[in-house]
């Protein structure tokens, strides 16, 4: 799985200077105060506890430590340090594991905080053979497109049942789709699918358009070099209705497309895997 780098940020506040008023001159009233805008400290918290959350990924840190991308339900994803979390008797060493649901607290002010506390919370199946792979997926997803402290927990929640629906031996192929279109929808890059974006008028079931990565989807050309979905196709997705042959298979190649461009063209290394294996 790909590493990413901590952004940095940081945020400053004004302060307005208060001038007193001159002896015998009558104070005017005074003016209601401003709310102060969120510092950046009170945005990330001093201390979180008990929030529901996945491990996305991990990676060694010195000697005996991690850092874990951890996907929560209201802080979004978050980069926490577990201390001494690859020591053989260390309590997290069995506990940070991809795909358990997990109740997290931390500590810190900065983008990379101290993890204190890790408990698995149980009530899902785990992830099998094609199911692993297709989970590995989605956390590469996940950790390639959600900007760091920024909460999604509709997604979070979509992202739950879409595990569930894995591990239940729900087709691959539609689970992922339906996955695959929240995310874009939740990171605020989907275009609606219903209309054209040239004359605003409802797609036609009987016409073939492209999608424009940034617009949405419009008339055919004969000189477009994107993939060409029937609007049959794009209704069926905003629907969510998969079932028939020719929607799962233009939608696979439209949602590898849409995410090719969203992602600037960076490889999706799980995604490759289970095209060798099964075409998804």
């Amino acid at each position: 799985m790909s590493t990413t780098t901590l952004d940095a940020d940081a945020e400053s506040a004004t302060q307005q200077a208060v001038v007193p008023a001159q002896a015998g001159t009558p104070s005017p009233p005074a003016a209601p105060k401003r709310p102060r805008a969120p510092s950046r400290e009170r945005t990330f918290g001093t201390k979180v506890a008990g929030q529901p959350a996945f491990v996305l990924h991990s990676y060694p840190y010195k000697e005996t430590s991690l850092i874990i991308d951890l996907f929560t339900r209201d802080f979004g994803r978050v980069a926490l340090i577990a201390k001494g979390a690859k020591r053989p008797h260390s309590q997290l060493r069995g506990v940070l594991q991809t795909f358990q649901p997990l109740s997290s607290s931390w500590v810190g002010k900065s983008e990379l905080r101290t993890l204190t506390e890790a408990e698995w919370v149980g009530g899902m199946l785990p992830l099998e053979k094609t199911a692993l792979l297709c989970g590995f997926y989605l956390n590469e997803l996940l950790v390639k497109l959600l900007a760091r402290d920024d909460a999604h927990p509709r997604l979070f929640d979509h992202y739950v049942a879409t595990l569930n629906q894995l591990a239940h031996h729900e087709p691959a192929p539609i689970v992922l789709r339906k996955f695959e279109r929240a995310l874009l929808k939740e990171t605020g890059v989907a275009a609606e699918l219903t209309r054209c974006t040239d004359t605003r008028r409802a797609v036609q079931a009987d016409v073939v358009y492209v999608v424009d990565p940034e617009r949405g989807p419009r008339p055919e050309r004969a000189a477009d070099p994107w993939p060409r979905v029937a609007g049959k196709t794009l209704l069926d997705m905003e629907r969510e209705d998969y079932q028939d042959a020719a929607t799962q298979a233009q939608s696979k190649q439209l949602m590898r497309f849409l995410l090719a461009h969203h992602l600037g063209g960076a490889p999706l290394n799980t995604r490759q895997i289970l095209i060798d294996l099964m075409q998804l």
